[in-house]
């Protein structure tokens, strides 16, 4: 081991990282600037040899995907030879770069990602650099939604993110290129990065476009199939009275949209958990700009990747690194723009995460002290009509960037892996069109203020999320409703159980990190109460809810159900207040009743207790901190 890591077992326990012989960031060769200060440890001289024989190669057919991962044995360096390094000058000289994409098989939306990833890595060895390619896992919440498989999806942040710090690290990369085209992939990327703290950017995998539905005559995505299902359960999935055809059967409605909500490649297209994660990405200086904006298949994503390769130089030249981009400041930006366009409540968990990662300090206050301050002004999905291709078209995140700029909320002097300011970065966009729709002005927004609200109270000392945009007002009042698992709601749900009338809160608790485990989205739920009109109800949670959820839903309750927190001991009946207003979150019982309900409670069983999901269960923190796996 390294005499520097020795070192640190006999120092104060903080938390830290293995450090990795590398040149100095000034060194230079024949008066040249020296870009391969990581992986000339395994190239100079003869120290590796084996590093310079054979090449590994793997290739996975999985469920009809082809994922093709190839990486150099850091053992050896003759490896790197049969791997594709032409000569000794190369192999002493030219800097390593790590191309990561993500394949997610059985799921059509990022299957572009690998061919993304070639242009990447021929555009970064076409100057002269080595690029190396691989991949790493994902999890559809598209497809889990709702069953068990959704349970794996948080954690996968943490696989992500140990996985593209232990190929970096342990291959002596010196630069990193990510691809993520999905929510949570996104922040494991970036903590990935805040981890080895090389040069390292992101693309964004890009949005999909938009479908569209000739039954119900209009645009449709991945949401409306969630919402017609709750339709469908109340027997009130009919198409529009507009003069056109009505004849057809729900039946016919339902495979209509399952068959035409997603046309093609691309993250979903409203502002749901993936668009506001590169949204807030690129407003932190992480990424080129528009690259959130940017749809999937467009040949400007393609551009994008070819142009990243001078960008990553740059960062290589001018030594930029991650930890240099990832500031109270950027992270300000990002709260920012969430904010003003609508975006997720799992920006919260995420970038909690990522600046815990960074060493940047952030808590659940200062989400709520921009949220005080920031108008929400997009009309965008879930809550609104338009969808992040329709954004693009309009002059993209860059535009928004700049009307937010030109107000004071935005710091357009962070600086970014351009080399240059974030404010430099968008300049030469266009500002927003007087006609457009879609982005309203400052002066009339949709609320005054953010839509994600901070709450407290005896249901959640710890903190909760919820979001509420002001059109389903801004306090509720009803009748506990208990749900020990999702699967229960969501039977109910399925047989009409949840009646219109009287003001109703369901819980659904033991949801959370521990105790789902793996803190579950919920959107089936939420979607199917939209779909069912059930304006009556509201939703709270120890879990999460999907970006593409909306209605009066609060989530990240902690402490959570499993590790005896308050909402744990609720029960039918109860009286619960929801406020945006005070930020609340409250029952009507008693302390001292809570404390007695509290003292008769005993934990389940755990329902896991082998594997990866046990494994999180025990490791991982709280959602008010980011639900961390490392921060022991």
């Amino acid at each position: 081991m390294d005499p520097s890591n020795v070192q640190k077992q006999h120092q104060t326990e903080v938390p830290r990282l293995l450090d990795f012989p590398h040149l100095p960031d000034d060194a230079t060769l024949n008066g040249q600037l020296r870009l391969n200060k990581y992986s000339s440890a395994i190239t100079r001289d003869h120290d590796f040899p084996g590093a310079q024989v054979r090449y590994l190669l793997t290739v996975i057919a999985e469920e009809g995907a082809l994922e093709v991962e190839a990486v150099p044995n850091v053992l050896e360096q003759a490896m790197l030879y049969a791997a594709g390094v032409p000569d000794r000058e190369a192999m002493k000289k030219w800097p390593h770069h790590k191309v990561k994409h993500k394949v997610k098989h059985k799921e059509v939306k990022h299957d572009d990602l690998l061919d993304l990833g070639k242009i990447v890595k021929e555009s970064v060895q076409k100057q002269g650099m080595l690029a190396w390619q691989y991949n790493t896992i994902g999890v559809s919440d598209a497809i889990t939604m709702g069953g068990e498989g959704m349970r794996f999806s948080l954690q996968t942040r943490e696989i992500i993110a140990d996985s593209v710090e232990t190929v970096t690290c342990a291959q002596h990369h010196d630069a990193c290129v990510t691809l993520p085209g999905c929510d949570k992939n996104m922040p494991g990327c970036v903590m990935a990065m805040a981890r080895h703290n090389r040069p390292s950017i992101m693309i964004y995998g890009g949005t999909i476009v938009v479908g569209y539905s000739k039954l119900l005559r209009k645009p449709i995505n991945i949401s409306t199939c969630y919402e017609a299902a709750g339709a469908y359960a109340y027997n009130t999935l009919v198409q529009p009275e507009d003069g056109g055809d009505r004849s057809k059967s729900r039946d016919e409605i339902m495979e209509d949209i399952e068959r035409n909500a997603c046309p093609g490649a691309g993250a979903c297209g409203g502002m749901y958990t993936a668009n506001t994660m590169a949204s807030a990405i690129e407003s932190m200086g992480l990424t080129l700009p528009g690259s959130s904006s940017t749809p999937a298949t467009s040949p400007a994503k393609m551009r994008e990747c070819v142009k990243v390769a001078d960008v990553i130089k740059i960062c290589m030249e001018k030594n930029i690194k991650p930890r240099d981009l990832l500031t109270k400041r950027s992270f300000e930006n990002a709260m920012v723009m969430t904010m003003a366009l609508g975006g997720s409540t799992n920006s919260v968990v995420h970038f909690l995460a990522m600046a815990a990662t960074a060493g940047v300090p952030l808590n659940i206050d200062d989400f709520q002290r921009v949220s005080n301050k920031v108008p929400f002004i997009a009309d965008l999905a879930p809550s609104g009509k338009y969808y992040m291709a329709d954004l693009y078209d309009v002059g993209g995140v860059p535009s928004v960037q700049k009307l937010l700029l030109a107000a004071g909320l935005l710091d357009g002097d962070i600086p970014t892996v351009t080399g240059k300011t974030l404010a430099q970065n968008v300049a030469s966009f266009p500002s927003l069109s007087q006609d457009q729709v879609i982005i309203r002005p400052l002066s009339n927004p949709i609320k005054a203020t953010g839509h994600l609200q901070i709450l407290r109270g005896n249901l959640a000392p710890g903190g909760a999320v919820a979001k509420i945009t002001g059109k389903e007002g801004t306090k509720f009042t009803g009748k506990a409703l208990v749900f020990d698992k999702e699967d229960q709601l969501d039977k109910a749900l399925n047989r009409g159980a949840i009646r219109h009338g009287e003001n109703l809160v369901l819980i659904v608790r033991y949801e959370g990190p521990k105790g789902g485990p793996g803190m579950p989205e919920q959107l089936k739920a939420s979607a199917a109460l939209m779909g069912a009109k059930l304006t009556n109800v509201a939703l709270v949670t120890d879990g999460r809810y999907s970006g593409a959820s909306h209605g009066f839903i609060v989530g990240h309750v902690v402490p959570e159900a499993a590790v005896g927190g308050p909402i744990a001991v609720v029960r039918d009946g109860d009286m619960v207040t929801i406020s945006a207003e005070s930020n609340q979150l409250n029952m009507d019982v008693s302390d001292e009743e809570i404390a007695a309900r509290m003292r008769m409670w005993r934990p389940p069983a755990k329902t896991v207790t082998r594997g990866v999901l046990a494994k999180y269960a025990h490791l991982v923190g709280d959602a008010s901190h980011g639900a961390l796996t490392d921060a022991f």
